[in-house]
């Protein structure tokens, strides 16, 4: 069994900025030289998400005004209210959400729908330098 571990940085904008990965995910498990296992893909820091989705401009709106519904920006939160930078939000939104996830890999590709890709949500009140860890394990 083989691991490969490689890191994604990216510069995002907060508020459930959406930005996809799959393009760069793909390459890193081509790279890997892994034929059979899967890729787990982590969001380093507590208010990021990694998810999938049909990544197009209407649902990128919908997305980000259902989490606005969910944990309004302008939400009171404990958090913000000890540490005083209003993000308490976005530590809900990433909670909810999760840091990672693992996607199969079969004949050195990710097993993903037509329509299915990999994205980070950053939902932070500012721009941020983003990493992302991504790990393939399997046989070769």
């Amino acid at each position: 069994m083989k691991i490969e571990t490689r890191d994604i940085h990216l510069d995002t904008q907060g508020f459930s900025d959406i930005h996809n990965l799959t393009p760069r995910v793909e390459e890193i498990v081509s790279e890997s030289g892994i034929d059979e296992g899967f890729c787990h893909v982590f969001a380093v820091g507590s208010t990021a998400s990694i998810s999938t989705m049909e990544f197009e401009p209407a649902l990128v709106r919908d997305i980000r005004e259902k989490l606005e519904e969910f944990a309004s920006k302008n939400m009171r939160s404990h958090h913000s209210e000890t540490w005083g930078d209003d993000n308490g939000f976005s530590h809900i939104r990433a909670t909810f959400m999760g840091p990672g996830i693992t996607v199969p890999v079969r004949g050195g590709s990710c097993i993903l729908g037509t329509w299915q890709q990999i994205v980070v949500l950053d939902h932070d009140n500012r721009p941020r330098k983003r990493h992302v860890v991504v790990q393939v394990i399997g046989n070769e």
